[in-house]
């Protein structure tokens, strides 16, 4: 009886040990999982971003010979794209990113006082490829910024923490816009 007893109750701290450790597996896995889709995301806008850093010299190429006075601003692109061939870490080249955002939108601005260049149909051509990557890096940076506010929530939550925690898991960082990112963009029609 009491062998019973005690057999019955090894079994069920067995049970018990099983299901502890198949969650802490489950918990595991998953960190792991948004841990990848958080890489796989970063990879995909870098592919992106060097897509566009591609495209950038034959859109100069097509720029110089209309923006003979515009130096500064084809100075300021081939800067960006260059910061951004230079860049290693996740956050230079999020850092390059966002400069060479900003002297792209410079450039199609300063480009608006240039008809002939408007016109130009290599010009139309690269600034429609550029401007429909930097849609598709746009959808990109929500779902990398998804990903890591998911992983950010679960290796704080209690018990995932503990499991992050054994796992030097760390909060990742948020694509952000800048400053001059967020600024109005001001259009002339004259």
């Amino acid at each position: 009886m009491v062998w019973e007893f005690l057999l019955i109750g090894a079994v069920v701290l067995g049970l018990i040990g099983l299901a502890v450790i198949a969650y802490i597996i489950l918990i595991y896995n998953s960190l792991v999982q948004l841990r990848n889709n958080i890489d796989k995301s970063w990879a995909n806008i870098d592919v992106l971003l060097t897509q566009r850093a591609s495209e950038l010299p034959k859109l100069l190429d097509t720029v110089k010979g209309y923006m003979k006075y515009e130096k500064n601003v084809l100075t300021e692109v081939t800067r960006a794209r260059t910061a951004f061939m230079d860049a290693k870490s996740i956050q230079e080249k999020a850092d390059a990113d966002n400069f060479l955002t900003g002297a792209l939108k410079t450039l199609f601005a300063v480009a608006e006082n240039y008809p002939n260049l408007k016109a130009n149909e290599n010009f139309m051509q690269l600034q429609g490829r550029i401007s429909g990557l930097e849609n598709e890096i746009a959808d990109r940076r929500e779902f990398y910024n998804d990903s890591v506010n998911t992983f950010n929530i679960r290796i704080q939550q209690i018990p995932q923490n503990f499991i992050a925690g054994m796992l030097g898991y760390q909060r990742k960082e948020l694509f952000q816009a800048t400053a001059e990112e967020t600024k109005d963009v001001k259009i002339n029609f004259e």
